[in-house]
């Protein structure tokens, strides 16, 4: 369902902001990986997908051998939530893996908003049921801390420190229909905060 095109609270930041975090995280997979060779991004749903396939794009600008349609695809967490009793029902996703699969290869899992690493955990144990990569990263356009989990990103393009109580909501044109934002509501007395 497409969000708000005028949510409330501060937008931290805009579409430049996203664009450039974006390219830099790119350069961060490059610089990590020696090269996208053996790089397979997966986004979870819905909008770490649209990110996967931003993040592949810049990926092939930087290294044209890379293919951004063979090593992009979406990974589907539901059915590994530990939280699916607490929850409403939700529907399943797809999962889509590039046609190469990922036995061996360094998967670079996308998503928008890092939180309590509960859906991070879910998509690890996702991954274990499909392959075995070489290694797995971790690449998030927000990371907005109170980890309940030890799961920490490898790229990040923005650290924004929040209470509990404060949203983040990442807002990207192919999704939500209108410019890309990072916005916070349920400030105090505007103060810092996140998702």
């Amino acid at each position: 369902m497409p969000a708000d095109p005028t949510p409330d609270g501060t937008t931290v930041l805009g579409a430049s902001d996203v664009s450039r975090a974006l390219t830099r995280i790119a350069h961060e997979i490059v610089e990590r990986a020696k090269g996208a060779d053996d790089v397979v991004l997966l986004g979870i749903p819905t909008r770490g997908v649209t990110l996967a396939h931003r993040l592949a794009e810049r990926l092939a600008g930087i290294e044209p051998a890379f293919d951004p349609a063979a090593s992009t695809g979406e990974l589907d967490v539901t059915m590994y939530r530990d939280d699916l009793r607490r929850q409403p029902t939700r529907a399943v996703g797809v999962t889509r893996l590039p046609q190469a699969g990922i036995e061996g290869r360094t998967v670079v899992l996308v998503d928008d908003v890092l939180y309590s690493g509960r859906t991070i955990r879910a998509a690890l144990d996702a991954l274990g049921d499909l392959g075995r990569p070489r290694a797995v990263r971790l690449a998030c356009l927000v990371d907005r801390g109170h980890r309940e989990l030890p799961i920490r990103p490898d790229f990040v393009g923005k650290n924004l420190p929040t209470s509990t109580s404060e949203r983040v909501r990442v807002l990207l044109s192919e999704v939500d229909g209108v410019e890309d934002a990072v916005v916070i509501s349920g400030r105090e007395h505007g103060e810092g905060g996140a998702r």
